[in-house]
């Protein structure tokens, strides 16, 4: 048995969520991925492997219950939080994981690869490259845990959206003041208890205003 399974399947437990042995296995081959990856790449700054599934994998995943249906971007998916994740639990969902930092990408395609996934891919490119935009096309739901203004990252994901996509991003304490300057916007706060980790996480669900 994995060392952290037991761990991950506490939290999942916790999280209230019904995944499946192989989800879970498949879970645990992605850190396992990311903690080998990160003695030569520094995909992430945190390194112990149990602080890696608490604030990674459990994390990412306290969003699933709470996040919206359809094709999905992840904007600064860095080593794939939360796309990686998402699309694991999530394989009918198509997801596209953009960064443009060409080794955390590399990291995620070998992944991709290794594991033979087919609802995912990763994309070297900045999110205002209007190529990429155009080759993209548009997402049913846009997410990222990376951006530190929640107004740049909906100026970030505008070209991306149709009439009724929606924006959910992760943040730690509420960004009120910035909430208040999208008033044109539906909201709803949501606020993610992770297993373990002593910190305030919400998931902020932005949908324009009709």
């Amino acid at each position: 048995m994995h060392p952290y399974y037991q761990a991950l399947t506490d939290g999942v437990s916790a999280l209230d969520l019904d995944l499946s042995e192989q989800v879970l296995n498949n879970l645990l081959k992605y850190q396992d991925a990311l903690v080998l990856w990160n003695k030569a790449y520094n995909l992430t700054a945190i390194r112990e492997p149990k602080e890696m599934l608490i604030k990674h994998l459990l994390d990412s995943l306290s969003i699933l219950n709470h996040f919206p249906k359809g094709r999905m971007l992840d904007v600064g998916t860095g080593g794939g939080m939360p796309g990686m994740i998402v699309a694991l639990c999530q394989p009918e969902r198509e997801c596209v994981l953009l960064d443009s930092n060409g080794k955390k990408i590399r990291f995620l395609k070998q992944f991709i690869a290794d594991m033979k996934l087919t609802n995912v891919k990763a994309v070297q490119t900045r999110v205002e490259d209007q190529q990429s935009i155009n080759d993209l096309g548009h997402f049913d739901v846009i997410t990222s845990r990376a951006f530190a203004s929640l107004l740049d990252f909906v100026d970030a994901a505008k070209p991306y959206m149709h009439e009724q996509s929606v924006i959910a991003a992760m943040k730690g304490v509420v960004p009120h003041d910035e909430l208040s300057s999208l008033s044109n916007w539906s909201q709803q706060i949501i606020a993610l208890k992770v297993p373990k980790l002593d910190e305030q996480r919400h998931l902020i669900v932005l949908s324009q205003s009709s």
